[in-house]
């Protein structure tokens, strides 16, 4: 049908801090997670994750998370590139219920389309990629990780 591949972009791991539960909303349940630190590391990027990003997370009544994630990436040779990102995490059926007491799951499966903006020119190419990410997080561990791949 149509001529497509992806390639392994980079991986990330993260830690969060504690979420900031900003509570059940019009939309669902806002919690928000601010990125403490994270590595990026791949045959296409390696680098850091610098502070101030967050996942502006809202947990539906259906129990699927809806991801929103902005965050800053310099990578190892001083690059800044910015990346954001949207994507689900199943919390289970009854995740909000479970979430409104602050239970959140073991392992949250993670599925997210990220974008890439930067100026640097070493890493322009960056500027005109879709990525899929496919990963997890470990909420009572606070540890987020996945893998990021261009499609072609």
């Amino acid at each position: 049908m149509y001529n497509h591949s992806y390639e392994l972009i980079f991986s990330f791991a993260g830690l969060l801090e504690p979420p900031q539960p900003i509570g059940p909303g019009p939309g669902g349940l806002r919690l928000i997670f601010p990125v403490v630190s994270g590595e990026v590391d791949g045959p296409r990027l390696r680098g850091k994750v610098l502070p101030g990003g967050a996942d502006w997370l809202t947990g539906r009544r259906d129990g699927v998370g809806i991801l929103d994630v902005r965050m800053t990436i310099e990578s190892h040779d001083g690059a800044l590139i910015y990346c954001a990102y949207t994507g689900v995490g199943d919390m289970g059926e009854d995740g909000y219920e479970k979430a409104l007491r602050g239970e959140l799951p073991a392992v949250l499966k993670l599925r997210t389309m990220p974008r890439f903006e930067t100026a640097h020119p070493a890493y322009e190419w960056m500027n005109r990629i879709q990525c899929v990410g496919i990963g997890e997080a470990v909420p009572a561990e606070l540890k987020v990780g996945y893998d990021v791949y261009a499609i072609r």
